[in-house]
């Protein structure tokens, strides 16, 4: 598929690492940076959904999207995980949890532009999954930029697979290609956010480190299987496949 993310915040905050990884599946190691997992959530819009070579899909190309997500890996490629993802867009739910094994939820989203910047608020209306909102005004502070290797911001976001478990304890992997994000400072006005309640999580009440990008165009190949998932693995064979910033 291709399609573009746009007014995309990055907000993500710095967690102790036991207590993520009991909440990833087995075959997936969890990744930290100078000994510290982080777990994001990412607001946007996404427009121009469509299969490669064919026009936007009518009616299913635009929507927006919020994800709480946080960094692995396996077999050697660091990628996202995703605890959960919100659309609004209830086919695109049901394509997305069919084709690619991601939590996705429905959700009703208002995305504004405002003099003031982005303002963004997200309820989850899916029946069977945990409650969950988000409520934020959001704007870039600076120029662009493309974060230099070896930072935290180029740990966070230059990934390019995503992974995704099916309901037999399957781990499958997605190829995502696009150019280096062009990432800007920016500042975040929180109202509400309980998006990581229903993994038990209570985020720090420092204010989160945060970076806004105002397009991204992104190619998403379709998931392939990797082999079957390896049973949990102690501390110290965890410790040693974690990469470090």
């Amino acid at each position: 598929m291709r399609q573009t993310w746009r007014d995309l915040l990055f907000a993500h905050w710095p967690v102790a690492a036991e207590y993520l990884r009991p909440l990833l599946p087995p075959g997936l190691t969890l990744q930290t940076f100078d000994g510290r997992a982080w777990i994001g959530i990412t607001p946007f819009l996404l427009t121009g959904l469509r299969l490669r070579a064919l026009p936007p899909l009518p009616g299913l190309s635009r929507f927006a999207e919020i994800n709480v997500r946080t960094y692995v890996t396996t077999e050697g490629r660091p990628g996202v995980f995703f605890f959960s993802l919100d659309a609004a867009h209830a086919l695109a739910v049901t394509a997305a949890r069919l084709v690619y094994r991601l939590p996705y939820a429905r959700a009703r989203i208002v995305v504004r532009r405002t003099p003031d910047g982005i303002a963004y608020a997200s309820r989850r209306v899916e029946r069977k999954a945990p409650p969950a909102e988000f409520a934020a005004r959001y704007r870039p502070t600076g120029e662009v930029s493309v974060a230099a290797p070896g930072t935290l911001a180029h740990w966070l976001t230059e990934r390019y697979c995503l992974y995704a478990v099916d309901r037999r304890g399957g781990l499958h992997r997605a190829e995502i290609h696009h150019p280096p994000w062009p990432l800007q400072p920016a500042t975040v006005e929180i109202e509400r956010n309980t998006m990581t309640a229903a993994l038990g999580l209570t985020l720090p009440g420092a204010a989160p480190l945060v970076h806004f990008a105002e397009r991204l165009d992104v190619h998403v190949w379709a998931p392939s299987p990797l082999l079957t998932a390896r049973p949990a693995r102690g501390a110290a064979d965890a410790a040693r496949e974690e990469r470090t910033g």
